[in-house]
């Protein structure tokens, strides 16, 4: 299938003038000739009027630290006080500045030059053609009526007034400035004034005007704009959008410099619903931290009738002795907040926001955290007992030590201590201490195409409970446990192929774990839960839980085979697939509260496929079996077909089993609205279709959709998220529009929300709109945009950031 590749320009691209550097003395088709090159022989008397010469140039006196003026042209005529007058072809050269014209006089006691005709004059810097002009060391240039173009970015434009200063400065009156090409007018700025500071690289206008395809797009007294990559201080270009839920929205940034090393970004929205937001972005860093600070005010939402507010922190601090500080934290004023101001299905997917300062230190052998850390629940459908608990504190020390050769023996320790606290329901859960401490050792025998690792460790939990909860009876329950595993694993290999091109691998892996079993109903469950089982990562865990409030038992073997066809010059892998299962030979005891105990001999059963033989395509496939009851509790599969970095389309399906929980659902009573405990089924069964593809040189297609095969909540499934876009891309701009359709609420019984972006963006100036660029790469999985959005003109702070 033929597709429009990003490298080929859809219209020709700015056409820049190449640096010309004369060499002293060149002439435009004349003979050199020293200054005074029509004085008589020695012995004679000069002659006192001015003398014409044929094909002469004259070199004038060298200015001071730019080098010598040469003219040339086809006639010359030089007076006796050293001034001249050269007609056809002239051209003056001072270093890398050129000046050609068909007439230009000379002031030899100034150095300046001047044209009262066509002139064109060029330096690194600019290229400028005039109906007339002048030009001299110390005062710089001066052109009427003049025709531009910048050498060092794509920008042109006319002027009736010019004047570039010795120092770079470009003054421009009566002024249309664009980035199109010659004789491409899709945008440009009228103003009656513009200065481009060419050493600092700004740009600056007053009673100045955005056109687009002939419209007037916006009127600023006062505009400024950068002339390269580096980060300057100004308005940006203001953003538009619409929601269903808050209407129509318009932000005027501001960006602030402050420093190399910090800045600001005053990010004002102005809700046609909601009222004004004034958010912003404050961002500092050193060389041996950085930080960053994000937020939303809105001091009275008028559609919810109270103040609404979102902050985030992020900081990461080096200390000395290889210690670190790393802080996050997050809030919102309520919890509907993201509901109600994403512009995505982030509204239901946000279910806690975690605020966390960790310090940490790290060695070859050592690795210790001192953490604080709670979180905020954003999911109102969860019962108070079922937010999670904040760890306020935890202490974790590990140590990994090796012996003999090749890391022989391998000994150390995890260890960790936690204070469990639950704020929001301190009565009807359990807190507490909770130590958890386990020291192992293992052996690591590997060699040619096998490995064999024995490993023992012992596992000791200790609690110290302040509150006690339903069904807890203990306020200092512990468990001790010895854990005994050994893991070997073969690898075979041969050429494959016709031309034994290809290598093709065989590598069985075996676990032996035993872990004998102990009573734990009495231990709190604090965060601890059971893991999907569909990587098959997580047959060869010594614990088939994440947490350590449980450790459960086992007498069983795994069993995993993964075989790969490869490359056998560079490695690249083509294909690949792995199976696996776990055999009991006792089944396992040890459950949480709600599990079912397993009473099967045999775990699911786990498969992966990963296939990457063609150029432009791949797939991934997977699915956990279970074989007790013959039916599927996890499959996911993916294929993309990925021409290019931004043509791709992907499919995708989803499924989980669908199981019975209990859920806070709003309902309206008497008493207002209130929450109620209501049986919900949990699970997915949902199919993925998403696409970015150029269909011409210049158009390129947005597409996604999100629908569920089976919702609980509709009887024939339920679109989750739909969106479609468009976006033309052009030499100087790009202009995209999209809409999109959502869920985007907790609540399973509310209806989705409608949004539309508008973004359009001028090459060389901010953008104006949404930053859809990381929107659409969130969005559809692979994708890479043509070029980056501009809508920030700030760059990354200096230093290592």
């Amino acid at each position: 299938m033929p597709v429009a590749r990003a490298e080929e320009p859809p219209c020709p691209s700015q056409n820049l003038q190449p640096s010309a550097t004369a060499a002293a003395g060149v002439a435009g088709g004349g003979a050199n000739a020293p200054a005074g090159a029509a004085a008589a022989p020695p012995g004679t008397t000069a002659p006192t009027s001015a003398a014409t010469a044929p094909g002469a140039s004259v070199a004038a006196p060298k200015a001071a630290g730019v080098g010598p003026i040469n003219i040339s042209g086809d006639e010359a005529t030089l007076g006796v006080d050293g001034n001249a007058t050269l007609k056809g072809n002239v051209e003056a050269t001072q270093g890398e500045r050129r000046i050609r014209a068909n007439q230009i006089e000379y002031d030899s006691k100034t150095g300046a030059m001047r044209s009262d005709g066509h002139i064109e004059y060029q330096d690194p810097l600019v290229h400028v053609t005039g109906a007339e002009g002048s030009y001299s060391t110390t005062a710089g240039a001066q052109f009427r009526d003049a025709q531009f173009d910048l050498r060092q970015r794509a920008a042109r434009g006319s002027a009736k007034d010019l004047s570039l200063t010795p120092a770079g400065q470009i003054h421009l009156q009566g002024v249309t400035f664009t980035t199109c090409p010659l004789h491409d007018e899709s945008w440009h700025i009228k103003a009656n004034s513009i200065v481009l500071d060419t050493q600092d690289k700004i740009g600056t206008g007053h009673d100045a005007r955005v056109d687009f395809m002939g419209v007037p797009l916006m009127y600023l007294p006062w505009l400024s704009f950068p002339l390269s990559s580096e980060r300057k201080s100004g308005f940006l270009f203001p953003g538009i959008g619409n929601t269903s839920i808050n209407g129509l929205q318009l932000s005027v940034p501001y960006y602030w410099n402050i420093a190399p090393n910090a800045d600001f970004t005053f990010q004002p929205i102005i809700y046609s619903k909601a009222g004004v937001d004034l958010g912003g972005d404050f961002r500092q860093m050193t060389e041996s931290q950085r930080g960053e600070l994000d937020w939303n005010y809105l001091p009275y939402d008028q559609a919810y009738g109270a103040s609404r507010s979102r902050v985030q922190l992020s900081e990461v601090a080096d200390l000395p002795s290889d210690w670190r500080l790393n802080i996050s934290a997050a809030n919102v004023s309520d919890r509907q907040y993201f509901e109600d101001f994403s512009n995505g299905p982030e509204g239901a997917s946000t279910a806690f926001l975690e605020r966390r300062a960790t310090f940490s230190y790290r060695s070859e052998h050592w690795s210790v955290d001192a953490e604080a850390q709670e979180y905020q629940t954003i999911d109102y459908t969860l019962a108070e007992p079922d937010h999670p608990y904040a760890r306020v504190p935890h202490l974790a020390a590990d140590a990994d030590y090796a012996l003999g050769p090749d890391g022989l023996l391998r000994y150390g320790f995890y260890s960790e201590v936690v204070n469990f606290k639950h704020a929001e329901a301190p009565e009807a859960v359990t807190t507490g201490w909770r130590g958890d401490f386990m020291p192992l050792a293992s052996l690591d025998l590997t060699g040619p195409g096998y490995f064999l690792r024995p490993a023992f460790a012992w596992r000791l939990t200790q609690y110290e409970l302040d509150t006690l909860g339903p069904g807890q009876t203990k306020r200092s329950p512990s468990r001790s446990l010895p854990i005994t595993s050994v893991d070997t694993g073969l690898l075979f290999e041969r050429n494959a192929g016709s031309r034994d091109q290809r290598r093709l691998t065989l590598e069985p892996r075996v676990m032996y774990l035993d872990v004998p079993y102990r009573a734990q109903d009495q231990l709190p469950v604090f965060d601890t839960a059971v893991p999907d089982l569909i990587n098959t990562v997580q047959l060869f865990r010594t614990n088939r839980y994440v947490g350590a409030d449980r450790v459960s038992d086992a007498n069983q073997v795994s069993l995993g085979l993964t075989s790969r066809l490869l490359d056998a010059q560079n490695g690249r892998q083509f294909i690949a697939g792995t199976i696996g299962q776990i055999y009991y030979f006792e089944p396992p005891r040890v459950t949480l509260p709600g599990e079912a105990p397993t009473t099967y001999g045999r775990s699911d059963f786990v498969a992966q496929v990963s296939l990457t033989a063609f150029e432009d395509w791949s797939a991934d496939a997977a699915v956990q079996w279970d074989p007790q009851n013959q039916r599927s509790e996890r499959s996911m599969v993916n294929v993309q077909y990925k021409p290019a970095p931004n043509a791709l389309i992907n499919l995708a399906y989803r499924y989980e089993r669908f199981t019975t929980t209990t859920e806070l659902v709003p309902e309206t009573g008497n008493g207002g609205e209130v929450l109620v405990p209501t049986p919900v089924q949990q699970g997915y069964d949902q199919i993925e279709f998403s696409t970015a593809f150029p269909i011409k040189r210049s158009w390129e297609v947005f597409a996604k959709e999100v629908y569920s095969l089976r919702d609980p909540q509709q009887p024939h499934g339920q679109e989750i998220e739909r969106f479609v876009g468009f976006e033309y891309r052009a030499c100087c701009w790009r202009i995209r529009l999209g809409a999109r359709r959502y869920v985007n609420s907790h609540d399973p019984t509310a209806g989705q929300t409608t949004g539309v972006w508008l973004q359009l963006e001028l090459a060389g100036l901010a953008g104006v709109g949404s930053a859809s660029d990381s929107f659409l790469t969130e969005e559809i999985r692979g994708y890479t945009p043509t070029t980056a959005a501009v809508v920030k003109a700030q760059g990354p702070l200096r230093s290592i950031w």
